[in-house]
């Protein structure tokens, strides 16, 4: 049924006898860097790559203050804990995205809400969001509670999904009307921008992802992105193990985390950095492909970047007009080595999630059943 469609997709990597949904690229000096790695003897947590690399994130991304760790979910989990976010507390997400924005939430004891997202950004709808606070929250003291919980709704964590933007700017207006910490769970968005400004430098803090199927890795990898030293010093202090500074004693002030980026994943990632232009430029040309290709198909609609944004497009998507033509489609690709995906599981479906609070998820439900990711590696 989707002949014309497969053959267009084994066009585009013709190289390839198996067609990944999105493969690491390494064309710069990945080997040379992990050698003076290996040479040094500092492979660990220390060593000049991890300084290397955060001074390259804070360049690429303007952030002030940057802290490596090592994956995007101890990043989103150490934002969190930086703004003392507890049991006392829920926050409010999307409820399509990787479970890791959700565990991050229940690991610091704090009970998620899911919201549904939006049609065009596949990010947390704006009206949903202020539909849900208008109708289910009330202010004290400059804070939002839960009329149900009366619990401190503390936080607000967007996901960019995809590498789309978010509409960033209803969603910074509707968390300050009702005094939320906003927190970008940037893990896909990594040379996305809105307004020419990177995405995960938008909220008081962002986060970004490098495990191997992003758009640059180091095999692992995250780093937390804010404006506010004291959060930045706090969250690098909780990703040690918060220990003491001191020359040869062990002496820890709190129950903390070893989230470190190693040196050697760093050397790695200072390499792939060092092409992300050009692997964005080359991910660009393929969504062009992609969207030329799809323009008018009967069966699916292609996802184009957001208004005033500017896409790395990490992973294209496509929308089908039901599940049956979705579900053939993917089957009819896995026959011919293929390897696309179905969006995640709405996070509310999940089982240690079905209690948590939603609004309906009316799109989630839709997209649930209906949106592919396709093959998007960089084409050598």
């Amino acid at each position: 049924m989707f002949e014309k469609e497969i053959d267009f997709i084994k066009g585009l990597f013709s190289q390839k006898k198996e067609i990944a949904l999105h493969e690491p690229c390494f064309i710069g000096n990945e080997k040379k860097y992990l050698e003076h790695c290996i040479d040094s003897g500092f492979v660990s947590s220390v060593g000049e790559f991890v300084y290397k690399f955060e001074n390259k994130i804070k360049q690429i991304t303007n952030s002030p203050f940057v802290v490596a760790t090592n994956s995007g979910t101890s990043a989103l989990h150490l934002a969190l804990l930086a703004y003392d976010i507890n049991e006392d507390n829920e926050v409010i997400t999307q409820a399509i995205s990787f479970v890791a924005t959700a565990n991050a939430i229940a690991y610091t004891g704090a009970k998620p809400i899911f919201l549904d997202v939006d049609k065009e950004s596949l990010s947390l709808d704006p009206k949903a969001l202020e539909n849900f606070l208008k109708e289910n929250t009330y202010q004290k003291d400059y804070k939002t509670f839960n009329k149900i919980t009366h619990k401190h709704i503390k936080a607000c964590v967007i996901m960019h999904t995809f590498g789309l933007a978010a509409k960033l700017k209803e969603l910074i207006k509707i968390c300050e009307n009702y005094h939320l910490i906003l927190i970008e769970d940037s893990a896909e968005a990594l040379g996305s921008t809105y307004n020419n400004k990177a995405l995960g430098t938008f909220g008081s803090c962002g986060i970004l992802s490098f495990n191997g199927n992003k758009i640059v890795t180091g095999g692992c990898g995250g780093a937390l992105l804010c404006h506010n030293e004291d959060i930045a010093k706090k969250a690098k202090h909780l990703s040690t193990t918060a220990k003491i500074n001191h020359p040869y004693e062990y002496e820890h002030d709190l129950i903390a985390y070893n989230y470190r980026l190693c040196n050697i994943n760093a050397a790695l990632l200072l390499a792939q950095l060092e092409n992300l232009e050009f692997f964005l430029k080359n991910k660009r040309e393929l969504s062009i492909l992609y969207k030329n290709f799809f323009k008018n198909n009967e069966f699916l609609t292609f996802i184009d970047e957001t208004l005033d944004s500017k896409s790395n497009f990490w992973l294209n998507a496509v929308i089908f007009k039901d599940e049956d033509l979705r579900n053939i489609f993917i089957k009819e690709c896995f026959e011919n080595n293929i390897f696309v995906r179905p969006v995640w599981k709405s996070l509310a479906s999940l089982k240690m999630y079905k209690d948590c609070q939603n609004d309906g998820l009316l799109y989630t439900k839709i997209l649930e059943k209906t949106l592919v990711n396709l093959p998007s590696s960089v084409r050598l």
